[in-house]
């Protein structure tokens, strides 16, 4: 049995232990060395030389476990987030032993959300954290809860003694981590082997937030045996609608986490890696890291600690909680959950960082039941505020008696706080539907004047959902459509843009996790024949989806009545289909899309925005914008400037205006500004300030030109290519066809918007939802070099004057039919379709040229981006030959 090496801490996978996988998954990465089942590890111990009266053998990050001494069982543990701890008392000074871990990665009592899923850490067999002999002495602590008072300046200190019932226990504090005295040490009794103790903080400690992550270590001497803990000065609340910390007002700016390290293929123990991590994040705006379904090690906590970032772990359950008296009811599973929720705050509740606490993810089924559990926590620790979970019953949202906060993506059917969706999940949200702008709220969607709501609940009262990576139909439960929450409101999972695979990542995988996935997606672009836009694909899509982050994080801002976000994610995520909807990718590297400074123009603790109705202005028009400004750092910024340059060519105009509020949220030009525009097309900036500090912000406007008519003489335009057509081509002629776009079946619908997470998973819950696919293209790659476009400024990227043009459109899927054709504008389709798509293309035929736009005549007509853009196509036609 025990014929193999391995050095622990480690995976089966990552020693390569297993049979080889030599599958190539597509909807996740592959593990090539899948394991699971019982591995068994074994060394001898020395018990001799330890010089303690108590002895734990402890196991820091494992899967089920099961310990024997000599062959003779010391029991099984089975949590998934807190040590293992095993007594090995009995053995102190019996020579040597041997010690054998059984560690089970099957069996588990629940599915285990993120912490066991394929689709982030793998559900990997092993022991990935510390492994330690601990010996303690006569009488030492164990479930130490410190509890401070940022108003009494004092901090409740309670333990259980082990090994005497009566006795005293000194308490010091130093400052964390140089170790500086921050008072003096205070002796306490403790008595019933139980210590409660109010220890009292020097006169000017330093308090823990986001912009002052101050640290104390407090140590618990008990006759030699100390016992240390980590812990901050803070009070996390809530109060009108919006977090505290400390009595001030806080924004969420929350970052989904899955705990996805693909070098490894499980979360890291050690603090240097997660803060390695979270530095990144910290760099792009992020405050806050709300854990799907999972509990990270206490190294995350302690790197959060340190660089000030709210924390909120979840219980590792995604599915329907029974109540006790229902059908389907799970008792073994509910007290697993149960369990694992007191272990997370026994383990982990001591640090400031851990502020919240959710009981699942897109929960389903007794609202009296969740309750009920999230009582019970909050019974025992008060330090932590809770929620029933993140996006529960989605149709149907409600707020449960114990819940602190809400979490979710709509507060009815079509009360929306978010501005994307997938398809099966519609209505879609403001991103997806309308034209880009920068003057959206939430706010009338959180609290309407006079709303009804429309219903999902069918007849029979059931709804379908999306459940994981598949539906189901679930009995629903009476919805509250009128429903506004007085507690703060925080934004579930925004954003989920993807961008195109970049396949030159597939190198980065050294470790037992290998992008297949990308390889696979590379073959089928390459089959397809456009291996070598490969590049453009992953650009263009990146730009497009990179505006759309920015209208998401920017609607929130302008959104008074939301106390924050959580997004998803600034990281690509690796599974459930591939959805590659990060700035960064897996690894938490760049992917040059864009750079922290500008992605914090717009996700930061204070942000400035541009306020207006369009990015494409006609020229000869006013332009006009009012400034507001998003607040939340410690320091007033009443009194300084607001500043604003508009930029044109050779035209700059500019102003300012004296911030007067000191509010949170501060309209700070005291109305509308008004600029006059030239008469060109000519991309402009408008850059947005605070003078004299980080906060500014910019914008892209393109100057539309009035074309009032449109000449088409000297076009010859067809639905197809007719007899007639045929003769002006063999005449050496260029004809213009515009297809009749009901008849055009080979085609997709235009959609100028950024995919939602990825095309596979969702088209799938979309058809066994019975409910349209979603489009599932990603943007447009433009020949900007064409004279067709030469009349339409344009990048090569989709930008806003594209929009009414690709909404106006049907993509002409030219699949195997496209290597004599020219794309002059070429919509990006997913990396599970491949199909070659074009709005606008050209060819040679019978001596003359044919040139197919597939947007609709009259429509294009009816805009004016549209109109210039027929106008630059028909002054190629005329002037092509």
């Amino acid at each position: 049995m025990f014929n193999e090496n391995i050095k622990l801490p480690n995976t089966t996978s990552n020693a390569r232990k297993g049979k080889i996988n030599e599958k190539r998954e597509t909807g996740h990465l592959t593990d090539t060395y899948k394991f699971e089942g019982w591995a068994w590890f074994r060394r001898k111990i020395d018990t001799n030389a330890m010089k303690c009266s108590a002895l734990e053998l402890f196991l820091e990050r494992t899967r089920i476990t099961e310990v024997f001494v000599d062959g003779v069982s010391l029991g099984v543990q089975e949590s998934f987030c807190a040590p293992h701890i095993y007594d090995l008392t009995e053995f102190i000074g019996t020579g040597e032993r041997e010690l054998v871990i059984k560690v089970s990665n099957v069996g588990y009592k629940t599915k285990g959300g993120h912490m066991t899923s394929p689709d982030t850490q793998t559900n990997w067999n092993g022991i990935v954290g510390r492994i330690e002999l601990i010996g303690y002495g006569e009488a030492h602590c164990k479930n130490v809860v410190i509890t401070p008072d940022i108003h009494t300046g004092t901090v409740r200190v309670t333990a259980d003694i082990i090994g005497s019932e009566n006795g005293k226990a000194v308490i010091s504090v130093a400052e964390y981590p140089d170790g500086t005295p921050a008072s003096e040490p205070v002796e306490f009794d403790f008595t019933d082997g139980r210590l409660i103790a109010e220890y009292p903080m020097c006169k000017n400690f330093k308090l823990w937030s986001e912009h002052t992550p101050d640290l104390y270590e407090l140590c618990i001497d008990i006759c030699g045996d100390s016992t240390s803990r980590i812990f901050g000065m803070r009070k996390f609340a809530t109060a009108d609608g919006k977090f505290t910390v400390n009595g001030r007002q806080t924004f969420l700016r929350g970052k989904h986490d899955g705990m996805i390290f693909p070098k490894t293929g499980y979360a890291p123990c050690d603090v240097e890696e997660w803060l390695r991590v979270m530095r990144i994040s910290r760099s792009f705006g992020i405050n806050h890291y709300r854990f799907h379904t999972c509990c990270p090690p206490e190294a995350a906590f302690i790197a959060a600690d340190i660089l000030g970032i709210y924390m909120e772990p979840q219980l590792p359950f995604w599915g329907t909680v029974h109540a006790t008296d229902e059908e389907g009811y799970n008792a073994v599973e509910q007290e697993f959950l149960i369990s694992e929720g007191f272990a997370m705050l026994r383990e982990f509740g001591n640090h400031p960082s851990f502020c919240m606490m959710s009981m699942g993810n897109e929960l389903w089924g007794s609202k009296e039941r969740i309750n009920e559990v999230i009582g019970l926590y909050k019974n025992t620790d008060k330090r932590h505020l809770y929620t029933q979970g993140s996006n529960n019953f989605q149709w149907t949202p409600c707020v449960v008696e114990n819940d602190d906060f809400f979490v979710g993506v709509r507060l009815a059917k079509d009360r929306l706080i978010r501005g994307s969706y997938a398809m099966c999940d519609a209505p879609l949200g403001h991103i997806q539907t309308d034209k880009p702008a920068a003057n959206h709220s939430y706010d009338s969607a959180i609290k309407p004047k006079d709303h009804h709501s429309a219903s999902a609940i069918s007849e029979e009262g059931t709804v379908q959902i999306q459940y994981g990576t598949t539906m189901k139909t679930v009995k629903a439960t009476e919805a509250d459509i009128e429903l506004v929450p007085e507690i703060p409101i925080v934004t579930h999972e925004i954003g989920q843009f993807e961008t195109y695979p970049d396949f030159d990542e597939i190198d980065k995988y050294t470790g037992s996790l290998k992008a297949r996935n990308f390889e696979v997606f590379r073959e089928r672009l390459e089959a397809k024949g456009l291996g070598h836009l490969a590049k453009d694909f992953f650009y263009c899509s990146g730009q497009l989806a990179k505006a759309c982050y920015k209208e998401e994080l920017e609607a929130v801002f302008r959104s008074k009545l939301l106390a924050g976000f959580q997004i998803l994610d600034i990281q690509d995520f690796s599974g459930q289909g591939t959805a590659l909807v990060g700035m960064l990718d897996a690894f938490m590297d760049n992917k040059g899309i864009i750079t922290p400074e500008e992605w914090r123009e717009f996700c930061n603790d204070a942000v400035i925005l541009a306020v207006f109705d369009s990015y494409t202005p006609l020229a000869g028009s006013e332009f006009a914008f009012d400034i507001r400004l998003v607040n939340f750092r410690l320091e007033s910024l009443a009194g300084k400037k607001a500043v604003y340059r508009f930029e044109c060519g050779d035209i700059c105009e500019t102003g300012s205006a004296v911030i007067s509020s000191d509010e949170n949220y501060a309209d700070v030009c005291g109305g509308i500004v008004s600029l006059p525009l030239v008469v060109n097309i000519t991309p402009a900036v408008l850059t947005v300030e605070v003078e004299g500090t980080d906060i500014r912000n910019h914008y892209e406007i393109e100057i539309i030109p009035e074309v009032r008519n449109v000449s088409m003489e000297g076009v010859h335009i067809f639905k197809d290519v007719s007899a007639e057509a045929e003769k002006l081509l063999a005449a050496g002629k260029t004809v213009l066809i515009f297809p009749e776009l009901a008849k055009l079946e080979n085609s997709i619908e235009g959609f100028y918007c950024q995919d939602f997470w990825c095309y596979p998973m969702f088209r799938e819950i979309s058809n066994m939802m019975d409910k349209p696919e979603p489009v599932g293209t990603m943007g447009l790659v433009n020949d900007v070099s064409h004279p067709a476009l030469k009349g339409f400024e344009c990048r090569k990227y989709s930008t806003p004057a594209w929009w009414h043009i690709v909404m106006s459109s049907k993509c002409e899927i030219l699949d195997g039919n496209s290597a004599d054709k020219r794309v002059i504008v070429r919509m990006i389709d997913n990396f599970e379709r491949n199909h070659d798509l074009a709005i606008l293309y050209e060819y040679d035929m019978g001596g003359g040229r044919v040139v197919v736009c597939t947007s609709d005549f009259e429509k294009l007509m009816e805009s004016p981006e549209g109109r210039v853009f027929l106008r630059s196509v028909a002054d190629y036609v005329r002037d092509v030959l």
